[in-house]
């Protein structure tokens, strides 16, 4: 439940807000002045607060704007008056402040504006864990050549405003990198805000970037922010952009290029200061040359180009990436790992890891899960691990036929195949759908229709997260 902290002289004001607020979900607090509304905030700091501009008798909003800025960095402010000029709003804007508020406050426009600054705080709140989870680059594990070149392109290019292009399987941890540029930018105490553009219903995605306004379009019932402006002054980190329509991606140029964007519904044109950084598993130059993404987005986004090796081209870092994996999950479990034999740790850098990164940490999990505290051998990991591709059984092929194995009919046969190639696609994409129906050169859709009907599911996920 977020908490506010509602602070103004007049108690009426306290009431009615409050009392709204609480109705829509907010544990809500008050104060009637600037002194009690610090000393209340430092006993639990609240997750918004709306503050009067004018109170008399105490410090002025001005300078309880200041107090809550300097102590909460991250606390976004709403301000409300009945008697601020423009120069008022500018300042408190300038001082930090999210919004301005008009007295009387209509109950659409504080919702609204609350909510919009909750998005905000989320969004700070993101950027804070990942610079203390992650650092500059000390999320990104192993000592290969690759992973040096790339740590040492990372220092070098994160304090610049350039963007970035990162191509790279499935897997291989584009994500982690989007996160070290923005964590080393000089815009790393601004939000850092995710899209993934293969998640995004095509009808919508203008909507989810710019945001709308009320009754922009059927089931607009409230204004939305998009994910410019809540990135606004950070990061905004574009997953898989290849993905996008092509209608969506002159949209998305045209913001790069003006540096403003307009909400679905709206006329006024909004500046926004955005660093892009985009991601793609696909082979851009060739989708450019199909005809299937547009050349000048291409050029705009290919400022620096970044490319992550597949795992099987830097075995030398399984080992310690398996070591960072079971040091991950016996700090968030409390429970002993597992340790691995030579022969068992050879095994690893054997397999041919079609889901990089990703795969080994769900393989590395699955073994701690099982096997808590015990050395594991040989035959522990190849019980976890997918089958090799051509292997018998496996979906390189049709399962071999036994001749005495009896006859089924055709459409149950089909099933089965068709079951295990999707089976087999999952895994090896640790169950992001979209890039398996891309191996299976199929659709989302289609995918999951037929994973409907053959009663396939659990794990799976939309390629929302791409570690």
């Amino acid at each position: 439940m977020p908490s506010v902290l509602i602070v103004d002289d007049e108690p009426n004001i306290r009431r009615m807000v409050g009392a709204l607020l609480t109705g829509e979900g907010y544990e809500v607090r008050d104060a009637p002045d600037g002194h009690a509304a610090f000393a209340r905030a430092l006993e639990a700091e609240p997750d918004v607060v709306l503050l009067d501009l004018m109170m008399p008798n105490d410090t002025d909003g001005m300078e309880t704007l200041a107090k809550f800025r300097e102590r909460f960095p991250e606390l976004p402010v709403v301000m409300m008056s009945g008697r601020a000029g423009l120069s008022d709003a500018v300042k408190a804007t300038r001082l930090g402040a999210f919004t301005f508020l008009e007295k009387p406050l209509t109950p659409e426009g504080t919702i609204l504006a609350l909510g919009s600054a909750l998005e905000l705080r989320q969004t700070r709140r993101a950027a804070r864990t990942l610079r203390e989870d992650l650092g500059l680059v000390g999320g990104l594990v192993g000592e290969s050549p690759a992973m040096a070149n790339v740590r040492e392109l990372i220092a070098r290019v994160a304090p610049s405003d350039a963007r970035v292009l990162i191509a790279g399987e499935s897997g291989t941890g584009k994500e982690l990198v989007a996160g070290a540029l923005h964590a080393g930018s000089p815009r790393r105490d601004k939000a850092y805000v995710r899209t993934n553009c293969a998640a995004i219903p095509r009808d919508l995605v203008e909507s989810e970037m710019f945001g709308h306004e009320r009754g922009a379009f059927t089931g607009a019932t409230d204004r939305r922010i998009g994910r410019f402006e809540l990135a606004h002054g950070g990061t905004l980190f574009l997953d898989e952009v290849g993905d996008l329509g092509s209608e969506a991606q002159a949209k998305l140029l045209r913001a790069i290029e003006a540096r403003e964007i307009e909400r679905v519904g709206g006329g006024k044109p909004i500046r926004v200061d955005v660093r892009i950084v985009a991601a793609t598993n696909r082979d851009l130059v060739t989708a450019v040359a199909d005809g299937n993404f547009r050349e000048d987005l291409f050029f705009r986004l290919n400022v620096i180009p970044m490319t992550l090796p597949p795992l099987r081209e830097r075995v030398e870092d399984i080992e310690a990436l398996v070591t960072h994996f079971t040091a991950l999950h016996r700090t968030r479990t409390g429970r002993a790992a597992p340790t691995f034999t030579p022969e068992a740790m050879s095994a690893l850098r054997a397999h041919r890891w079609p889901g990089n990164v990703r795969e080994l940490a769900n393989i590395i999990e699955r073994l701690a899960i099982l096997y808590p505290g015990r050395e594991l051998r040989v035959g522990d990991v190849h019980e976890v691990l997918p089958a090799p591709r051509g292997a018998p059984g496996s979906l390189a092929g049709a399962p071999a036929m036994r001749s005495d194995a009896p006859m089924l009919p055709l459409s149950d046969a089909l099933d089965g195949y068709e079951r295990q190639l999707i089976v087999r696609a999952l895994d090896e994409t640790s169950g992001n759908v979209a890039e398996a129906a891309r191996r299976l050169q199929t659709d989302r859709p289609n995918l999951y229709r037929r994973m409907k009907r053959l009663g396939i599911g659990g794990g799976m996920h939309d390629g929302r997260s791409d570690a």
